[in-house]
């Protein structure tokens, strides 16, 4: 994914299709001079539909798309003739994305699969024709109902990532260098912070023609739950991940410090994200030797038993796929 094309967060207007208003209409032909009602009813209007494609991995084509508008439904005629019926507008979005009312932030709905399709809003029904008011002691009525009015909100679309792992780090943990050694994505990696502006996503290739996906999430600093950095924009991708890998470089002044401010601030944003499985490795190990090794995990509790491996020598690497891939299936048993 390119930054410029990566775009997880939108704010549209939309607006269903309003109901066509039923008919008020009598009978009227040559040799039937008092004919009966036959005002038809009037057409539904369109919904607004988000539909889950797996060919869209960003919200990009719907950016400079600011206003969706379903077609109103026709109204009704004489001769019980239905309006017709407004045309729906569905939007195909990528598997993960939530829809929220702009105004509210209450979560709409959310597109987990890739076919999927929920209606964002509903158009309105259309109104009764006079036919349907005909009673034995009302031959002629006039009333037809309107039409259902159009529902209009400015709704937000945000995309959460599906992946089988999601890296979390601080900036320059070695997230994408891990993600470029073990599948064929390439992100951009260099010695300063926040190389990594959007997420990025690699398919990891396991035994027997196995493969789980990973995604490597903008790095976290310490206040990210507050906005600190790139806040809260980038720690929802998370929320959708399968397992988590903390990663903290070998180099890090105090690995445990670190270790337990990737927790406090996950804890922060979501205390749910506790609850799932997590793996803690030590990234570029290739910088210290197995004595400094030995004093890290002196440092830290018993329980943490943390993978030590380098992206840049391969060492480690083998062992880390093997207890991701366990991982994988005790969490998704």
């Amino acid at each position: 994914m390119d930054s410029p094309n990566f775009i997880d967060y939108v704010k549209i207007m939309c607006r269903s299709g309003k109901g066509g208003a039923g008919s008020s209409h009598f009978m009227r032909a040559k040799f039937v001079p008092q004919g009966g009602p036959d005002g038809g009813d009037g057409g539904n209007g369109g919904h607004i539909i988000l539909r889950g494609s797996r060919n869209r991995w960003t919200l990009i084509h719907l950016k400079y798309r600011k206003h969706v508008f379903a077609e109103d439904g026709e109204k009704g005629a004489g001769a019980n003739k239905k309006g017709k019926q407004g045309h729906d507008v569905i939007l195909d979005v990528p598997i993960g994305t939530l829809a929220k009312d702009a105004e509210t932030g209450e979560v709409l709905l959310e597109i987990l699969e890739d076919g999927e399709e929920k209606i964002l809003l509903k158009g309105g029904r259309g109104g009764l024709g006079n036919t349907n008011f005909k009673t034995s002691t009302n031959q002629a009525p006039i009333y037809a109902q309107p039409g259902e009015p159009s529902i209009e909100k400015w709704i937000i679309l945000e995309l959460k990532l599906l992946a089988d792992v999601g890296l979390v780090g601080f900036p320059n943990a070695g997230k994408s260098t891990l993600l470029s050694a073990v599948s064929a994505a390439r992100p951009e990696i260099a010695d300063y912070a926040f190389t990594t502006l959007v997420p990025n996503l690699g398919v990891v290739q396991y035994q027997d023609y196995q493969s789980f996906v990973m995604a490597d999430i903008p790095g976290i600093i310490e206040g990210a739950a507050e906005g600190r950095g790139l806040g809260l924009r980038f720690l929802r991708h998370i929320e959708r991940n399968s397992i988590l890998l903390f990663l903290v470089p070998a180099d890090a002044s105090n690995v445990y410090e670190q270790y337990k401010i990737l927790l406090n601030e996950l804890n922060a944003y979501n205390p749910e994200l506790m609850h799932k499985k997590h793996i803690f490795a030590i990234s570029k190990s290739d910088l210290i030797d197995k004595e400094l090794q030995q004093l890290i995990l002196e440092e830290l509790p018993k329980r943490l038993k943390p993978v030590f491996f380098s992206a840049a020598t391969g060492q480690g690497i083998t062992e880390l796929k093997n207890l991701i891939w366990q991982t994988i299936q005790i969490a998704n048993e």
